[in-house]
């Protein structure tokens, strides 16, 4: 077990995430402390009703907290199928407001373009973890159909007050989206010998997997390099912890320390985004680690407006055709990626990389174009089809 370092600025205050005691990457706070309440374990076990043959038709089916609140003893493969096509819906809802953060940067060799391209990189790789896994025992992850709309809360009813909006990469994006979104459940702890705090769900899934040790196979899981990492096709219960591990030790529900890495010498995610808000590296100083290492310039970005509830209202004609072109190829990456677990293979998967790579020119051009008596510019929303019919 990992030990926790101290880290600064990361209370719940101006220099810390909203809402700090409710974590999205460790469900601790806000999924177990709902599995605790005052209920008969009868009762509990009736309270949430999980499909034998896969995971939930919508995704509001299983929420963490009705999922943790599970007893373990009966919790079984179609308990680890719900669970992970959670997991699913919660990697794939990162991706877009991580995307417009980077795509928003000028210069992409600055060190802030550098981390959140890196962390780009470790949730998509997250997301065919979590998906190769549900394929391993007998489910199928719904990606098309987790895709959220933004702004909005995180699946799962995890880190309730947490909206999720997209936007060109500002200090208060990082703050109460990125940061938010990744923070452990203690960022701060007293010394590096004091012990973790692990994700509860991902840790729950586990456990799971080690009491029911359900049958795994590799027909329809994928193999690719995505990003700096492997994917590669669970085979036994040692690939599981492994793949479990990793998701965690990059900042899939942990509290880890910023020294914490998985075969990289790269901080959790938290702790990176940090140091982008902070303006200043981590360093170690008498045993605590402090944003107070060299410094770290907020980089020049494009001025993308927080994209509204709803999408833009009434955009000029060649806006409302960008955000259709892009729409259309983003829902193209999401049909592939669908396809890609569901029998399409590598081939599928392939078609998704290319196509998530064509969604950067349309972004930029979006994000070059000002907003008609308005402060900043267009951006992409990330919307269902049609996202702007012609009028």
């Amino acid at each position: 077990m990992r030990t926790e370092a101290a880290v600064t600025g990361a209370k719940e205050s101006p220099d810390g995430p909203t809402g700090a005691h409710l974590k999205r990457r460790s469900f601790l706070a806000s999924a177990a402390f709902a599995a605790a309440m005052p209920v008969a374990a009868a009762n509990t076990a009736q309270a949430v009703e999980l499909p034998a043959d896969g995971p939930p038709t919508t995704p509001d089916h299983c929420s963490v907290g009705r999922l943790l609140a599970v007893p373990e003893d009966v919790r079984g493969s179609a308990w680890i199928r719900s669970a992970l096509q959670v997991a699913v819906e919660l990697e794939l809802a990162t991706i877009p407001a991580y995307l417009c953060g980077w795509w928003s940067i000028k210069d992409r060799g600055s060190e802030a373009a550098r981390l959140i391209r890196r962390i780009v990189g470790d949730e998509m790789f997250h997301l065919g973890v979590v998906s190769n896994l549900l394929v391993a025992v007998g489910g199928r992850p719904k990606i098309r159909d987790a895709a959220p709309s933004y702004p909005g809360p995180l699946p799962g009813g995890v880190r309730d007050g947490v909206t999720v909006y997209l936007s060109g990469l500002t200090k208060s994006l990082v703050h109460d989206v990125m940061m938010a979104i990744e923070a452990p459940e203690a960022p701060l702890a007293q010394s590096e010998d004091t012990s973790p705090t692990v994700g509860a769900f991902y840790s729950e899934l586990q456990k799971a997997f080690r009491s029911t040790a359900p049958e795994l196979s590799t027909r329809g899981q994928l193999s690719e390099h995505i990003g700096s990492d492997a994917l590669k096709p669970i085979e036994n219960l040692d690939d599981v912890e492994w793949a479990l591990e990793m998701v965690k030790e990059q900042g899939e529900g942990t509290a880890s320390s910023p020294s914490d890495t998985f075969e990289d010498d790269h901080p959790a995610h938290y702790y990176a985004f940090g140091e982008i808000y902070h303006g200043r590296r981590l360093r170690k100083v008498g045993g605590r680690w402090e944003f107070t290492g060299s410094p770290m310039p907020f980089p020049d970005v494009r001025p993308m407006a927080r994209v509204p509830e709803g999408g833009w209202p009434d955009p000029p004609a060649h806006v409302r055709q960008l955000l259709n072109n892009f729409d259309a190829a983003y829902h193209a990456v999401l049909n592939s990626l669908d396809h890609a677990w569901d029998g399409g293979g590598p081939r599928a998967l392939s078609t998704a990389v290319h196509a998530m790579r064509g969604l950067e020119a349309p972004a930029i051009e979006l994000m070059e174009t000002a907003i008609p008596d308005g402060a900043g510019t267009y951006g992409p929303e990330f919307g269902p089809l049609p996202s702007h019919p012609a009028p």
